[in-house]
């Protein structure tokens, strides 16, 4: 049997060094592409959702407007001030006890 001798580093010689300097150029070109093209798609989808309830949001206004603070639930079990003041109820009678004055 031969004996193996050890193998001496042997420095990579240019064109290796230029060749992985392509492919580490090719690759990061390659992720800011990607990453580009993931922004350009999440800004049209975007666009598109806002014009989409742009679209709908008349509709709904429209109804919100003809009765500000009827959906307010909150309100209604007695939570908050009603932002609506209820025209229809009566102020309570004063309470005397007896004394004209």
């Amino acid at each position: 049997m031969e004996s193996m001798a050890p193998q001496h580093y042997l420095p990579p010689s240019t064109r290796e060094l230029r060749a992985h300097a392509v492919q580490r150029l090719q690759a990061g070109l390659f992720g800011l592409s990607a990453i580009v093209l993931i922004v350009g798609l999440a800004n049209i989808i975007k666009d598109r959702a806002r014009l989409n309830e742009d679209a709908v949001r008349p509709v709904a206004s429209a109804s919100a407007v003809a009765s500000p603070g009827a959906n307010d639930p909150l309100a209604d079990i007695g939570v908050v001030p009603s932002a609506m003041p209820n025209d229809t109820a009566e102020p309570a009678p004063l309470q005397t006890n007896g004394n004209p004055n």
